[in-house]
């Protein structure tokens, strides 16, 4: 839902639902979950809290579905690179440390929508939690699979490296304490897949 356009020209050419989840983005990144209600919601997008109930049965579902999105930009990140790389998944996993790297100066700022929601949302079984356990269940299983693709002896230990170093390098540039850390997470990922890797001439090794 990023956009470069002027928000108030953008939203105003927006549906009534595509609004509505516009203005709950805005409010739930900058000020939180819990602090932003159904009203400030509906000023932001211009629209009435009724309208939002007609589209969302509660607050709890809007949330919902703004991690669904969420997720479905990080999920769109894994096709993009097997599009970009068709049969090279080492550089597919390094594409999506790339794509976790360049999207680091806008978590230094909002932080991680992932993070911030978990933290926000303790019960486990809050539809908004389920949907991001879901979906890191999912990504966990697209990156096991390129590392077995990349011919990795350990897929599993690998995808797990990998995944700790990408979120933590979100937690850290939120935090600021690392500098440079696209620079440095890219360096790590690489780093990671390589010494995965079995020695050139062994059965499982691939070339990409």
């Amino acid at each position: 839902m990023a956009s470069t356009v002027r928000r108030p020209s953008r939203v105003a050419k927006l549906p009534p639902r595509e609004r509505i989840l516009d203005a709950a983005e805005e409010l739930f990144q900058s000020e939180g979950i819990r602090r932003v209600g159904v009203q400030a919601i509906a000023e932001k997008a211009e629209t009435t809290k009724m309208a939002i109930y007609r589209h969302f049965e509660t607050k709890d579902e809007l949330v919902a579905e703004w991690m669904r999105i969420v997720a479905a930009d990080y999920q769109a990140a894994f096709d993009r690179v097997r599009t970009e790389y068709p049969g090279r998944p080492r550089e597919q996993i390094l594409g999506l440390a790339r794509f976790i790297a360049e999207g680091l100066p806008a978590v230094s700022h909002r932080g991680c929508p992932f993070i911030n929601t978990l933290a926000e949302l303790p019960d486990r079984s809050h539809p908004a939690r389920q949907v991001i356990e879901k979906h890191k269940a999912h990504q966990t299983r697209r990156l096991v699979g390129m590392c077995t693709e990349a011919g990795l002896p350990d897929p599993e230990q690998a995808a797990a490296e990998i995944t700790f170093v990408l979120e933590g390098a979100q937690v850290s540039t939120q935090n600021g304490s690392i500098d440079q850390a696209g620079d440095r997470l890219m360096r790590i990922v690489e780093g990671i897949v390589d010494r995965h890797r079995p020695p050139l001439g062994s059965p499982r090794a691939t070339v990409d």
